[in-house]
């Protein structure tokens, strides 16, 4: 039972110069004598909204080192998936979910176009480099265009790697579909937001439409700190709530002073990324660096409820990025053609697990912040993988995946399941969508509610 003197909109917003910075969830924001126990798991009203994300990572995995020894709750982690395993109690790791759609089906060569545009939609892309692409309609848009009424921002694209949307990008295939694993409508795909401070605008700015850009521009050369601006509405409302909300608040505003100083030092960093290509604005340059302050503008924007879905791209599909960091100095896409040679599979194997040591951060970060009457982590559903299994064969067949969190207690987590082939990945976002009460018959090639994510 959750007692509180005063009760503030879940809405609740500290306004200033160019400002509108949200509140994370508070007891005051919960009614006296509210039950908490009897909330629902999701949508308007209930103590612990319930959070999509799906991270993506590109160009397919080094299998062998992906996939788990054993099945059911006895199984051993592998070396890839060995940085989350403090997380056993709060995942499963999921072998055999296929996206069909990805393959040729008669086009040719294009795989990679087709794993970013058939990921989350099920649905194989029309092939054109020209204006007329077309693919379906994205899981996490489905959310969105339902849980998304209830926050400030339907959803939140990120990703780590900018492209063109334009053009040829892989043998006949527009960029538009190597670059956006979130698409709106089946014309409509939705390229990430790569820039750090574009994505804190977004969450923490006004948005005012009636302000021309060169005001724009002026109020942001003059403004201090956001948590300056409503420094004053800040301290006025800590001497109103307890002290549990206090705590929430300054762990809260710390998060969001962290993140603008992290971008404020990016932006006034004046390295390159590579010769005769400079750095956009509010980037860090190392790539660690930059993938967790673009962790921590999806925790913020989570923790604020901001947005309940959130798509995010390590990078796109047939990415050459290099990751020195780790000793990998060959560009990320051609190395996944290995020809089953070791020196390049073990290049793959420790790009692989960098990954999941970074993703681990971010669950860390989940776990770490309180919401409602658990964390971030209890109250989220968080896929991790991507669309391609083997680089080198460019399968579309059991492809990498990872779900964690535990969904507002609608999961039995500490598994790894094994279904049987053939069974399409589009099950899956059916059974997590359901899990957000949004509830479409079919999702892309779906033909049934993936089993057994709640089974003992």
């Amino acid at each position: 039972m959750i007692v509180t003197k005063k009760h503030l909109s879940r809405r609740a917003l500290l306004r200033g110069f160019g400002t509108a910075l949200a509140l994370p969830m508070l007891d005051a924001m919960v009614p006296v004598f509210h039950n908490a126990a009897a909330a629902p798991a999701s949508g308007a009203g209930s103590a612990a909204p319930m959070r999509l994300a799906f991270h993506y990572v590109p160009n397919g995995v080094n299998y062998k080192e992906w996939r788990p020894v054993g099945e059911g709750s006895v199984f051993e982690f592998s070396r890839i998936l060995k940085p989350i395993e403090k997380y056993r109690k709060d995942l499963m790791v999921l072998s055999g979910l296929d996206i069909h759609p990805g393959n040729a089906l008669g086009d040719g060569g294009g795989d990679h176009a087709r794993a970013g545009a058939s990921y989350l939609t099920g649905v194989h892309p029309h092939k054109t480099a020209g204006a007329d692409i077309h693919g379906g309609v994205s899981a996490d848009q489905i959310a969105a265009q339902v849980v998304g009424k209830n926050t400030r921002l339907a959803s939140l694209e990120l990703g780590c790697e900018d492209s063109r949307t334009v053009g040829n990008c892989d043998t006949g295939y527009s960029c538009a579909y190597t670059n956006s694993i979130s698409w709106r409508t089946p014309t409509l795909p939705l390229p990430p937001e790569t820039n750090p401070r574009v994505i804190f605008e977004r969450l923490f700015g006004t948005d005012d439409l009636k302000v021309d850009a060169v005001t724009k521009a002026r109020r942001t050369l003059l403004r201090k700190s956001v948590l300056d601006v409503v420094g004053e509405r800040t301290q006025k409302l800590l001497g109103e709530v307890g002290p549990s909300d206090r705590r929430k608040l300054d762990e809260y505003m710390t998060g969001v002073r962290e993140v603008e100083r992290r971008i404020q030092i990016a932006e006034t960093d004046t390295h390159q990324f590579k010769p005769d290509l400079e750095k956009p604005t509010g980037v860090p340059i190392e790539f660690g660096e930059y993938m967790k302050l673009m962790f921590d503008l999806q925790i913020l924007a989570f923790q604020a409820d901001l947005t309940r879905v959130s798509t995010f791209m390590y990078g796109r599909e047939g990415s050459v990025r290099t990751y020195n960091e780790i000793g990998v100095a060959d560009p990320h896409h051609p190395i996944t053609h290995h020809r089953n040679l070791p020196e390049l599979l073990e290049k793959i194997a420790k790009i692989n697990t960098y990954h999941v040591e970074l993703f681990s951060y971010f669950l860390d970060r989940l776990k770490a912040t309180q919401d409602g009457d658990g964390t971030l982590l209890d109250h989220s559903m968080v896929m991790y993988g991507g669309a391609l299994c083997d680089g080198n064969q460019h399968g579309h067949e059991n492809v990498p995946t990872v779900l964690v969190g535990r969904g507002n207690g609608r999961f039995t987590p500490g598994r790894h399941l094994v279904y049987p082939k053939g069974t399409p990945i589009t099950n899956l976002y059916l059974a997590l969508l359901d899990r957000m009460d949004v509830h479409p018959e079919s999702i892309g090639d779906s033909n049934g509610m993936l089993e057994h994510l709640t089974d003992l």
